[in-house]
């Protein structure tokens, strides 16, 4: 079937309502770059919109909004339907977590007069994506006092920026002769933190100015860097790119472009036959193991309570997984021009021509797949086209060349209809990505024509 791109299809007045939503993502996407931030701006939006915390709610009744935080750094809202919970509900899930670099419990040490930090990477990253490059600090320092201090270095105007050194190319012959895995070692991606040493003081005097620099600003000792949660991100905004504005570059995108999607396609809801949910997790890009991940006990326990005190039996929560649809909005990749050669073009998703439905992922021969059935992928395919969605079938890559996973297993263990579904990204977990304007508004579309649709 031949596909035509968004852009031949949309009329002026909508590709102005493209735009303008790209605005305010660009904005959301710049502003939230660690988890807490995101989830926290997102709790923010949800209360302004009459969302209320499960916690504070005796009595839950049809229509009501509500919604619950795990640790700061996962979070589920819930628009309660016309029918009982037990009838299945409507769940997008999106992961909240990006490829990054983090610093270790211990990250800081002088080495020729220069002060760095030690980091480890978070993800799937290509290493040398992230050399010489402006970047910033953001996180959360526990104090032995249990204070918690906020950190954020490198994206106001003011700011100073961190960047990890590369080696220049008259000294990198035999750099060169290396393959990327080994001519770029995890242990070499040190940040530089200074360089100035104290006037007074013994060995390591640039550490010592930085430790009291830090000491002055923030009240930080060296030792409460072991209870901290510092994350190292690309310094700067989400920009236009192209000389026609169509693409959005920007860090994170992977996958906070189908956060964001979902959570405006959920705040739009007004009245709905069945419960619909936007879930938010963490972890996601280092296996979904922790207890902010899609495999913790939080979303079972959220439901649990939910059919608590609808008045139901949370010993039933099975039947509210077996009558269930989800989405798990994830991204997928894009056709790349430069690389042809890892796609199988009949089968590739291609930029700007719609949200992309996925059906199969894992990789060598659908090895870790999470494949939906015919008669879902028909229901899904049916609810975008009543709704006038443009989509588009894709996959990862060619059968044996790789391949990837996404939170739709978690799902489906519970016995959950899913599918993967999402927007299509060119440099996928390079510090900043690419992704069409057209199919970021092609995915809020589908999304919102999920929650809606009362078809099955």
């Amino acid at each position: 079937m031949e596909r035509k791109s968004v852009w031949e299809i949309w009329d002026e007045k909508t590709k102005e309502k493209v735009f303008e939503f790209c605005e305010n993502y660009k904005d959301f996407i710049s502003f939230n770059k660690t988890e807490r931030k995101l989830i926290s701006s997102f709790v923010k939006i949800a209360e302004e919109n009459g969302f209320k915390e499960i916690g504070k709610i005796e009595k839950i009744s049809k229509g009501d909004k509500i919604y619950k935080v795990n640790k700061g750094k996962q979070s589920i809202f819930c628009v309660i339907g016309e029918k009982s919970l037990l009838k299945g509900g409507k769940f997008i899930v999106s992961h909240i977590d990006c490829p990054r670099i983090d610093l270790k419990a211990s990250p800081i040490y002088e080495d020729e007069k220069i002060c760095l930090l030690k980091t480890y990477y978070y993800g799937g990253i290509k290493k040398y994506q992230w050399l010489s490059i402006p970047l910033a600090l953001y996180g959360v320092i526990i104090l032995k006092n249990g204070k918690k201090v906020e950190i954020e270095i490198g994206d106001k105007p003011n700011d100073p920026v961190f960047t990890i050194t590369d080696l220049l190319p008259h000294l990198a012959k035999d750099q060169m002769k290396k393959t990327i895995e080994e001519g770029f070692p995890g242990e070499n991606l040190n940040i530089i933190a200074g360089s100035i040493p104290l006037k007074k003081g013994k060995e390591g005097k640039v550490k010592q100015n930085i430790l009291k620099i830090l000491k002055q600003s923030y009240g930080i000792e060296e030792d409460d860097f072991i209870s901290s949660e510092i994350q190292v991100v690309p310094q700067g905004q989400a920009k236009d790119l192209g000389l026609d504005r169509s693409m959005i570059l920007g860090y994170g995108q992977d996958d906070r472009v189908c956060a964001y999607t979902s959570f405006m396609a959920f705040l739009e809801i007004k009245k709905v036959e069945k419960s619909c949910f936007c879930i938010l997790v963490d972890q996601e890009e280092i296996g979904s193991r922790g207890s902010t991940s899609a495999q913790s006990s939080f979303f079972q326990s959220f439901i649990e309570e939910i059919l608590e005190k609808a008045g139901e039996n949370p010993l039933k929560i099975n039947s509210v997984f077996e009558n269930s649809k989800a989405i798990s909005a994830d991204v997928d990749s894009l056709l790349d021009p430069n690389y042809k050669e890892v796609h199988d073009p009949k089968n590739a998703a291609r930029l700007g021509y719609g949200v992309i439905l996925t059906r199969t992922t894992g990789g060598r021969g659908k090895g870790g797949s999470t494949e939906p059935t015919a008669e879902y992928i028909g229901y899904i395919r049916n609810v975008f086209d009543k709704n006038n969605v443009i989509w588009q079938p894709g996959e990862i890559g060619k059968v044996e060349q790789g391949g990837g996973g996404t939170v739709a297993t978690y799902l489906a263990r519970l016995n959950i209809d899913t599918i993967d579904c999402g927007t299509g990204i060119l440099s996928m977990h390079a510090p900043f990505e690419i992704a069409s304007k057209g199919d970021i508004y092609s995915t809020y579309l589908g999304y919102s024509a999920f929650y809606k649709s009362e078809i099955g």
